[in-house]
């Protein structure tokens, strides 16, 4: 069988990452219309999102394990079709805690591509990992745009509950299509599996300083995205803007800006380093924040797209970081770092609705402010060189 080209490794690592955040963040611009479903408020509502989260968390260890042993390519494929099916089955919810139930297993299954690939491109790239990554966080990015703008637009033209089917059966094709694409593992080696032996790679990864700091930064990256691009919508969608469902869907264009800009980071990031990159964009992504304060719409969608294009950034740099910051059982190194990033999406939906009950989006701002200027001290002050 011939070997795969350049560009057909990349596209497929891409597909990976649309299918992996295809259906996670959808709902987000459906929470408005989900509150008045279930008679809730913005706080219980964005359970929906931190239920998902809270399972990728809890998963994250136990797939890297699993992935240490029987390779890469044969957990992304199997968890790409199984998590096709909760993200159906949600449809059938016919209550607040039966769609957080399928919600949540979504979640479980979510590692199993997104974790799991991470390690793959460490693995499999011998130079340019950073380009590489660049490729798999545009694929992310495509997904999560793609996703909350297919779920906006068959809600407010069928109802909510097609834009979980539609999702859940694109999810599935996507699946399908990977299982074509994706290479095979070529420089895979196979990892004892055992309990003893997972304790002593996870104890070395604690002890390890530069991917514990790694991982306080993922943990604000998510916080930093799920926190703004929750409960945006319920600041957009009250006045002065009263934004509907459709228009809520396609604010998630800023999202594009990403798409085209982080591939070029990519390359940058190879060349002027990791903490560079990572305080660059994040400095970025506090001036966006900030001009969401002003009331006009193309100011806020501006200050959204700052703000985004930032943080996939900062993803990049900080995916392919681990790649320097652990030398070998990298699959477990990615699940931890998977726990502290969605530990910090878990936070990030849940926190923010205390300050949103005391102080609106103003409140939300200034949380979200302070968590991305700390990120910036950790990553100058812990991350080193290779």
């Amino acid at each position: 069988m011939p070997q795969p080209s350049p560009r057909s490794r990349t596209a497929a690592v891409v597909l990976a990452g649309f299918c992996a955040f295809l259906t996670i963040y959808a709902p987000q611009p459906l929470l408005p219309l989900l509150a008045r479903e279930f008679q809730t408020s913005a706080a219980a509502i964005s359970l929906v999102m931190t239920a998902t989260t809270t399972g990728v968390m809890m998963a994250a260890p136990f797939i890297g394990l699993v992935a240490d042993r029987f390779g890469r390519k044969r957990v992304i494929v199997p968890a790409s079709f199984l998590m096709a099916l909760p993200a159906t089955l949600a449809a059938t919810s016919t209550g607040l805690h039966s769609l957080l139930f399928w919600r949540f297993w979504q979640g479980i299954f979510t590692p199993g591509i997104a974790a799991v690939t991470v390690a793959y491109i460490n693995e499999e790239w011998e130079t340019g990992a950073g380009a590489a990554m660049s490729a798999y966080v545009t694929g992310t990015v495509l997904g999560g745009f793609s996703g909350r703008m297919i779920a906006a637009l068959v809600a407010s033209h069928a109802s909510w509950r097609w834009s979980f089917v539609t999702l859940g059966l694109l999810n599935a094709a996507g699946a399908a299509v990977m299982w074509a694409w994706l290479p095979a593992d070529r420089h895979f080696h196979r990892g004892r599996f055992s309990p003893a032996a997972a304790a002593q790679d996870m104890l070395r990864h604690l002890r390890n300083p530069r991917l514990l700091a790694a991982c306080a930064v993922g943990f604000c990256v998510l916080f930093t995205l799920i926190a703004t691009f929750t409960y945006v919508n319920f600041y957009l969608a009250a006045p002065p803007f009263r934004l509907g469902t459709q228009a809520l869907g396609l604010l998630f264009t800023v999202y594009l800006v990403g798409v085209v800009v982080t591939p070029f980071a990519g390359r940058s990031i190879d060349r002027v380093g990791h903490r560079f990159a990572l305080a660059a964009s994040f400095a970025a992504g506090i001036a966006g924040i900030l001009l969401t304060l002003i009331e006009s719409l193309p100011v806020v969608i501006l200050g959204l797209a700052i703000l985004s294009t930032g943080v996939f950034i900062t993803q990049a740099a900080t995916s392919s970081y681990i790649g320097v910051a652990a030398r070998d059982a990298r699959a477990s190194a990615v699940g931890l770092y998977t726990v502290f990033y969605y530990a910090g999406g878990t936070l990030g939906s849940a926190l923010p609705g205390w300050f949103w009950n005391r102080g609106g989006w103003p409140a939300c701002v200034a949380l979200i402010v302070t968590v991305q200027a700390s990120t910036i001290v950790v990553a100058v002050r812990r991350w080193r060189p290779a």
